[in-house]
């Protein structure tokens, strides 16, 4: 057994860095690269590249990321464990198996395809089997929006990515996998621990969730002394350097921009937490309220205390559907009285609106730079109203399509017709967007199988 393992975060989403998978393999010593690409969002969007090409479905930037980090996987023993699979692992696998034997290694790669987590094709089968799949915040059964429904996914845990891992797999690929399981599982396939040694499961889950985001936690979007973080631009990812105990220190590769300090890592800790007590993952729920963070030394923060109880009988599950259209136009209005313009311009727009019979479900106007972020107009505001510039930003969505087509051709006639000083048409007419909105569930463990395929 190891008495180190070190776990690199290389992605916090899809449309992170495309330097760091390369930089986290090369900067230092590390026996694992985790890679997290999904979001709720995220699995819609792959759902809708699916159905235009079943060879899609899949984050293609991770083909870059294992073509970047291919020497160290072949040459160091570094191995990969990712959710990029999406809703379509095996097509994912499939182009890294073309990436590795292109670059003549793919005798020495080891695929584990994790499969499973997919429940769109079963949906009607749940329903009927009393499965109502009703929303968790209002209660509504999915039936009321079966129809609409465009991909559900259940979020798996640890158990096949360790089982990948001891079939020899040096990439693991998985779909909705949790962010978390993509950390704990490699510490606990080199520990032992097991299914139920609750207090390391959740330590696990907890360095999981430290580096999941990426640069996060390592200086990037930190608000505790932001001006003071050094050399940004050369940001370093997180490391999580973790012991058999259970305790962890989270550090980065030396020479890296960036700041793993206590401050730090507590804006990760907080970031998407419900109630600290009950941190809910298919394999443990974990006890924030336990987490002792030290700072062992520069840019390394210890971990350790954490405590965990036994994983509930349900497995969430992420559903996207389809939730009419939308569409967003914006113009600048400048000084003087910009803020007065922009409204004159919301009230015009409005107005012309209803005189054409368009009616929308949800109608927004934001008057960005004054206070728009916080949804109060900064006129109320008594330090100043004489904003240099204001931009408005105008959207509307409904069910139907031709009305909200009709809104793009409003807003630039006001260049003309409306109030003065507007500039900031850049792009034309505003584009017509499919709304994809996101439905959360749960659904019992028992009815979630999942595969693993070594390729």
């Amino acid at each position: 057994m190891k008495e180190v393992v070190r776990v690199a975060g290389g992605q916090g989403f899809w449309g992170d860095s495309l330097e760091a998978p390369r930089q986290q393999a090369e900067g230092g010593p590390i026996d694992y690269l985790m890679l997290d690409y999904l979001a709720e969002v995220t699995m819609s969007i792959l759902q809708k590249q699916k159905e235009r090409d079943p060879s899609m479905g899949y984050a293609r930037d991770f083909v870059g990321a294992i073509e970047s980090v291919l020497p160290a996987v072949v040459d160091r023993g570094v191995r990969v464990i990712a959710n990029a699979g999406g809703v379509n692992p095996p097509a994912c696998a499939a182009a890294i198996r073309k990436l590795a034997e292109s670059k003549g290694v793919g005798g020495k790669i080891r695929i584990g395809v994790v499969t499973g987590d997919d429940l769109l094709g079963r949906i009607d089968e749940l329903i009927a089997d009393g499965h109502s799949l009703a929303n968790m915040e209002t209660g509504e059964p999915l039936s009321t929006i079966r129809d609409r429904v465009l991909s559900a996914n259940a979020y798996i845990g640890s158990t096949p990515i360790v089982e990948a891992l001891s079939r020899d797999a040096n990439i693991v690929i998985t779909g909705r996998s949790t962010d978390t399981a993509l950390t704990m599982a490699p510490l606990r396939y080199e520990f032992g621990w097991s299914a139920t040694d609750w207090n390391h499961l959740a330590a696990g889950i907890i360095a999981g969730h430290i580096i999941e985001c990426g640069a996060q936690c390592s200086g990037g979007n930190c608000l505790y002394d932001w001006r003071s973080i050094p050399d940004l631009a050369n940001v370093g990812y997180p490391i999580a350097e973790a012991k058999a105990d259970g305790t962890f220190v989270i550090t980065k590769h030396a020479g890296t921009g960036g700041r793993v300090s206590v401050p730090s890592v507590s804006e990760q800790l907080v970031y998407e937490m419900g109630d600290p007590h009950e941190y809910i993952t298919p394999d443990v729920v974990a006890d924030f309220t336990t987490i002792h963070l030290e700072q062992e030394g520069p840019d390394r923060v210890r971990v350790s205390g954490i405590q965990g109880r036994p994983s509930t009988d349900k497995l969430k599950v992420s559903i996207a559907y389809r939730a009419g259209f939308k569409a967003v136009g914006t113009l600048v209005y400048s000084w003087p009285d910009a803020l007065e313009k922009a409204q004159l311009a919301d009230k015009v727009l409005r107005e012309r609106l209803e005189r054409l019979g368009l009616h929308f479900d949800h109608i927004l106007t934001e008057f960005v730079g004054a206070s728009a972020t916080h949804g109060v107009l900064a006129s109320r505001n008594p330090v100043t109203t004489d904003y240099p510039e204001v931009q408005l930003r105008f959207g509307v969505r409904g069910n139907d399509r031709a009305a909200v087509e009709r809104f793009t051709r409003e807003i630039a006639p006001l260049v003309l017709n409306g109030p003065p000083s507007v500039t900031g048409f850049a792009g034309g007419r505003p584009k017509v967007e499919e709304i994809v909105a996101y439905w959360p569930a749960l659904v019992d463990k028992s009815v979630v199988t999942t595969k693993v395929e070594i390729l």
